[in-house]
C-alpha cells in the first residue's frame, strides 16, 4: 500500500508545487498523481519543461509520477496510443487513462517501448476491465484507479466501489482511490472546491478516516489526497497510519485510569476473537497480562453501539479484558465505559471481523 498527494501545475506555483513534493516525499509518500486534461498544444513545450523539474525531484524521493489523460489530449498535444516518447520526455512513470479508447489500444500501449504502466479508469463498473483484459496486455504494466469526484453528491457509492473493485481484484490488479483534504481553498484541475473524492460517503469526513475506510476495505492499494495543498498536519497525521490494522478514532469518556490506558493501547495492535459474538468484539490477551490489576467499576452507563469497554474487578475472569460493543444492551456494572467510536466512523464497525487486528489512534 502507498500514499500519494496531486499536483496541478496549470493552478499552482513552482515554488508551492516543489515545496509540496519536497513535504510529501520525506514523510514516504510514494505517488503524485497530476493531470493534463485540461491542456493545449500551445503550451506543450512549457509543459515539458515544468514537468522535467517535477518529475525529476519526485524521482529523488522515489515518488512515481501518474499523469491523467484522455483521448483529446493525445489529440491536443499530437500523440499517438502507438508512440508514447511525450510522457517518458517529461519523466511521467504512469499514464492514468481517464476515459476509454476502444480495448485493444488500452492494450497495446502496455508494450510501449518506454516501459510506461498504463492505469485503467477503474470507476466504470461496465466490464470495461474484462474487455481490456480480453486483450492480453502485458499485466506487468496494468494497473487501476478510480475517479475523484468534484461536485457534491456525484461520488460513488459505497455498493457500485464494491462491486467495481471485485471486477479489477479477480486480476490481481493495482487499485488506487481518492480522499480530500479538508483545507480550506483546496483545489483540483477546475475551479470547484467542494473536494476530490471516490466515495460520496467520504466528503464530509476527516482525511483520517476517509483513509483508514479505504485501507479497511483491503481492497484499495494507494490512497491519494486528489485536491491540494492538504495541510502538514494532515500528511503527517496519514503518514503516520499503519495501512494494514483497522483503526478507530475514540472519543473519551472520564480520565483514564493508567491502567485503562495501557489496556486500550496494549502492545499497540488487539486482535479479535476467532468465536466473535454478535454483541460485542472481544480482546481478549490484556486480561491475561493485567490480571493481577486493579481496575475499579466507573462510568458503567448502559451500552450503545460503538462503545469501547473494559472489564473491571466486579468480573474476576475476565477482568482487563476489551470490548467493542455492537449492539445496544444493558450494562450489568461490570463493564467501564472508557469512551466511544465517533458517530461518523460507526460504519467502519462492519469490518471489526473474526481474527481482525486492531487498534485507537493514540492521543
Amino acid at each position: 500500500m502507498g500514499l500519494g498527494i496531486s499536483i496541478y501545475p496549470e493552478h499552482s506555483k513552482k515554488e508551492e508545487i516543489l515545496n509540496y513534493i519536497k513535504k510529501a516525499g520525506s514523510l514516504g509518500f510514494k505517488k503524485i498523481f497530476t493531470c493534463l486534461l485540461s491542456v493545449d498544444s500551445k503550451e506543450k513545450d512549457d509543459i515539458k519543461a515544468l514537468f522535467k523539474e517535477v518529475c525529476s525531484l519526485a524521482h529523488s524521493f522515489n515518488m512515481e509520477v501518474i499523469v491523467d489523460v484522455s483521448p483529446s489530449v493525445f489529440e491536443n498535444l499530437d500523440i499517438s496510443y502507438d508512440n508514447l516518447r511525450f510522457f517518458k520526455e517529461i519523466g511521467a512513470d504512469t499514464i492514468r487513462l481517464d476515459e476509454t479508447f476502444d480495448g485493444l489500444k488500452e492494450s497495446l500501449m502496455t508494450y510501449n517501448k518506454e516501459g510506461l504502466k498504463i492505469e485503467l479508469n477503474g470507476s466504470f463498473g461496465n466490464r470495461y476491465i474484462d474487455l481490456v483484459m480480453s486483450f492480453n496486455p502485458n499485466l506487468k504494466k496494468v494497473t487501476t484507479c478510480h475517479n475523484f469526484y468534484p461536485q457534491k453528491l456525484s461520488g460513488l457509492s459505497l455498493n457500485h466501489f464494491n462491486k467495481c473493485n471485485e471486477q479489477i481484484k479477480k486480476y490481481g490488479l493495482n487499485i488506487a482511490g481518492f480522499i480530500s483534504s479538508k483545507q480550506e481553498n483546496t483545489f483540483g484541475p477546475w475551479p470547484v472546491y467542494d473536494g476530490l473524492c471516490t466515495l460520496e460517503m467520504h466528503r464530509n469526513l476527516d482525511i483520517s478516516a476517509q483513509a483508514r475506510h479505504l485501507f479497511a476495505t483491503r481492497m484499495i492499494d494507494d490512497v491519494i489526497i486528489g485536491n491540494c495543498y492538504a495541510s502538514d498536519k494532515e500528511l503527517e497525521l496519514l503518514a503516520s497510519l499503519d495501512e494494514g490494522i483497522l483503526t478507530f478514532d475514540i472519543e473519551f469518556e472520564g480520565e483514564l485510569s493508567q491502567i485503562e490506558r495501557q489496556i486500550l493501547y496494549y502492545d499497540d495492535i488487539h486482535i479479535v476473537r476467532g468465536n466473535m459474538s454478535e454483541y460485542t468484539a472481544r480482546s481478549t490477551q490484556p486480561r491475561l497480562k493485567f490480571s493481577k490489576d486493579s481496575i475499579p467499576a466507573r462510568n458503567t452507563r448502559d451500552l450503545k453501539r460503538g462503545d469501547i469497554i473494559i472489564l473491571n474487578d466486579n468480573y474476576p475472569k475476565y477482568k482487563g479484558e476489551l470490548q467493542i460493543v455492537l449492539q445496544d444492551m444493558e450494562n450489568d456494572g461490570k463493564k467501564n465505559v472508557v469512551g466511544k467510536i465517533p458517530q461518523t466512523e460507526i460504519f467502519l464497525l462492519e469490518y471489526l471481523t473474526c481474527w481482525k487486528p486492531f487498534k485507537f489512534i493514540e492521543y
